[in-house]
């Protein structure tokens, strides 16, 4: 599986999945400061499920078909930062292919899983 983490993804995330062999690229190291837009379109375009913490992806991807790689929200308050990487790596591991194309919400103790983003 390979992840393009946005710049609102903490790197603590990017270090662990690296760490854990996958494919991480960065949208600061690839393209910074780009608009959500072409976030989306570097994501689809690499075929990357999208790691991020800014909520408007999700209106984005439900918008248009832009998301079908899939998007990670990841929503953690400072106070459960610490266990942040290790859940997304247990999200990825117990899941795996499985989250490709979907809209995933991660928050401390929950992961939802939305249906497969549609092609409009």
């Amino acid at each position: 599986m390979r992840f393009l983490a946005d710049e609102s993804c903490d790197f603590a995330v990017v270090r662990a999945l690296r760490g854990a062999g996958y494919d991480v690229m960065t949208v600061r190291d690839a393209n910074p400061g780009a608009s959500d837009e072409a976030v989306i379109g570097l994501a689809l375009a690499q075929s990357r499920i999208l790691l991020t913490e800014d909520k408007d992806f999700g209106r984005m991807v439900f918008a248009s078909p832009a998301g079908r790689a899939g998007v990670i929200l990841i929503r953690f308050p400072a106070s459960a930062r610490r266990v942040m990487a290790e859940t997304i790596i247990g999200l990825i591991g117990s899941h795996g292919q499985k989250i490709s194309g979907c809209f995933v919400t991660v928050q401390p103790g929950r992961i939802r899983i939305a249906e497969r983003i549609q092609e409009q």
